[in-house]
């Protein structure tokens, strides 16, 4: 069996990728810009509890579809404020972009965070209009910790956690660098901020559950990412079979870089978003 620093090198990205802090400051950046240019709506309140704030980007033009851009960052850091970058090139393509915030690990638990992003997707079905978007097209995307969110998103029994709520609130979700299976995080140091026994393990991982509808699911993972994050990204597709339709390698990417390819049209993931809209464009 392997040690827990096996595990460690498998899961910890920032040890595998010593230009992260590079790549964050590059993308920070790049949001600050893009909030001052673009028209925006920031910490808009989707509840009372701590970080329950999304901003809305709405699209150049009319709204083909709405992407929620669930953030990463192990559920322990990082903030919805320094993602806006991948709202950019998504609204010229008419897109509106909803990137919602949550609690941080390990002042709540990652079901807390989950809890959060029902409440915050139950809000956008019913106010996402008033941007001049449409709730009957909501697809959700997150990245790492964002793709676990979005995958629990995927599983969730919209008309029990609210009878007002259509069973296919989420018409299709890209998940990309996720972790589905959170058993083997147990064996990290980042247990330390998340606080998982086996049992809170289980209750969090989104292959725990089965959805009972088949709504799309992708799955993407950067092909210079860890032999466990490639492995990861594969078990949807075998866990859900009924939904998950493919796996997305993305060529030369590593865990962070990886998301250049949906901040550019000419992106793999940026295309992967437009194909999964266009059963609205019909």
């Amino acid at each position: 069996m392997a040690d827990d620093s096996w595990f460690e090198t498998q899961y910890n990205n920032r040890l595998a990728v010593p230009e992260h802090a590079a790549i964050h400051a590059r993308q920070v950046e790049l949001s600050r810009r893009v909030r001052l240019r673009r028209r925006c709506y920031l910490d808009v309140r989707y509840g009372e509890g701590e970080r329950e704030a999304l901003d809305v980007f709405p699209a150049s033009g009319s709204s083909r579809a709405v992407v929620s851009f669930i953030h990463g960052g192990y559920w322990r850091s990082r903030d919805k404020a320094e993602l806006s970058f991948v709202a950019d090139r998504l609204c010229d393509a008419g897109f509106t972009c909803v990137l919602p915030g949550y609690a941080l690990c390990p002042q709540v638990t990652i079901e807390h965070i989950v809890r959060q992003m029902l409440k915050a997707h139950a809000w956008l079905y019913r106010n996402v209009q008033l941007y001049g978007a449409q709730p009957q097209r909501i697809v959700v995307c997150g990245h790492s910790a964002g793709a676990h969110l979005a995958a629990m998103m995927a599983a969730c029994e919209w008309r029990e956690y609210a009878p007002d709520l259509p069973r296919d609130l989420v018409k299709a979700v890209l998940a990309i660098s996720g972790i589905y299976d959170l058993m083997p995080l147990r064996r990290t140091s980042m247990n330390a901020d998340l606080r998982l026994d086996e049992n809170a393990a289980r209750v969090a991982s989104p292959v725990s559950y089965t959805p009972r509808r088949e709504v799309p699911v992708v799955t993407a993972v950067g092909a210079l990412e860890s032999n466990e994050f490639r492995r990861q990204s594969e078990l949807l597709p075998e866990c859900w079979p009924h939904c998950a339709s493919e796996a997305i390698v993305v060529p030369g990417a590593n865990h962070f870089t990886v998301l250049d390819a949906l901040a550019e049209p000419d992106g793999v993931l940026f295309r992967m978003l437009e194909r999964l809209a266009g059963a609205f464009d019909g």
